[in-house]
């Protein structure tokens, strides 16, 4: 399996150079309601996420309509009422996505969604997303990845609730097809404990399958994401919500929009905190690094023709003038072409 290691999603690339990519997941936590999708396309933008993501699904096409809700589901909803009647309340239209791709583009901010069954995925093909994120939920669904992989654009593949196995499969079955897959890490549930976040992870990925990694944050508050980024994560997901005591069934595992915005600030200083892996003085420590290196003084003085030993040679502070101190060794047994007075800057 070979998988590219730049992918733009799009004007923004994606690579192991660039930026993280921050995705503000909106999810269904509009409610069903455009205006309010708006008002969280806005605090997106706002905050500094580089997409805003929604979901799309035909919920008689996604699910039964006798299954219970997840457990978390439970806890955040009514818990009579079953998943297909949330979801059914949940659902945007093709016109509902169409205009929030509208205002995406007027607004500044990438518009992302998760299809969930192939007519969506055909809906938001057909509309021009540039990239399609695939949830969890269908990481085993390998009929649907051959489906996505076939549209040709760039893959944002959440591997929660599974085991590395599953996931090499489902590489395998996207890898021939379509190569511009980056791989999220994921715990599935909402919220995690922090114990679950398991971001080590993001380096498994990386070794094992040798492509572009992210992470899928359900932790609380703004939590993991930034240490993700320490450990390779070029993706960064979070749901958000406008206000948490809305209803909903992610409204409660979600960051405020004030998280939010700290967490896009986090996550550009974790990168920044990163580096470029050259080891070298920065700017700022050249003239830090002339002011109190060492280099070489005579310990006493020293006559012309007297060979530099252990006793009459020194470092000190010097402001960058002479021999740094870290040639030690070469100096010594060199026999001085001058007379050096005590504290003179030796120079040859």
């Amino acid at each position: 399996m070979k998988f590219s290691q730049s992918v733009n999603i799009g004007k923004k690339e994606i690579s192991n150079l660039s930026q993280p990519f921050v995705i503000a997941e909106a999810g269904v936590n509009h409610n069903g309601d455009t205006d309010l999708a708006k008002e969280m396309i806005d605090a997106a933008r706002e905050a500094g996420a580089d997409a805003v993501k929604f979901q799309t699904f035909q919920t008689d096409r996604l699910i039964l309509r006798d299954i219970e809700k997840a457990p978390y589901q439970k806890k955040t909803t009514d818990s009579k009422e079953s998943q297909y009647e949330m979801l059914k309340r949940l659902e945007l239209s093709k016109e509902q996505t169409a205009e929030l791709m509208d205002e995406c583009r007027k607004k500044g901010i990438i518009f992302l969604s998760t299809p969930f069954e192939k007519q969506s995925l055909d809906e938001l093909d057909s509309l021009g997303v540039p990239a399609f994120k695939v949830a969890a939920t269908d990481l085993t669904n390998i009929q649907f990845l051959e489906q996505i992989a076939q549209k040709k654009k760039p893959i944002l593949l959440s591997a929660g609730m599974c085991y590395l196995e599953e996931v090499r499969r489902a590489l395998y079955a996207i890898a021939p097809i379509n190569p511009d897959v980056v791989l999220l890490q994921c715990t599935a549930n909402y919220p995690i404990l922090d114990t679950e976040a398991n971001i080590k992870v993001i380096q498994t990925f990386r070794e094992e399958f040798d492509m572009l990694v992210g992470y899928s944050d359900h932790s609380q508050g703004v939590g993991a994401a930034p240490y993700a980024v320490i450990a390779g994560a070029k993706v960064i997901e979070k749901h958000f919500t406008l206000d948490k005591k809305m209803k909903g069934p992610d409204q409660k595992a979600s960051v405020t929009v004030d998280e939010l915005r700290q967490l896009v600030l986090d996550v550009r200083r974790a990168q920044a905190y990163l580096g470029d892996g050259v080891k070298m003085p920065s700017c700022s420590e050249h003239m830090t690094r002339k002011s109190l290196q060492k280099c070489f003084v005579a310990a006493k003085d020293i006559k012309c023709g007297e060979t530099f030993t252990e006793e009459n040679i020194v470092a000190k502070r010097t402001n960058g003038r002479g021999i740094l101190a870290l040639y030690y060794k070469e100096i010594l047994g060199l026999t001085a072409a001058r007379d050096f007075a005590a504290d003179e800057i030796i120079e040859i």
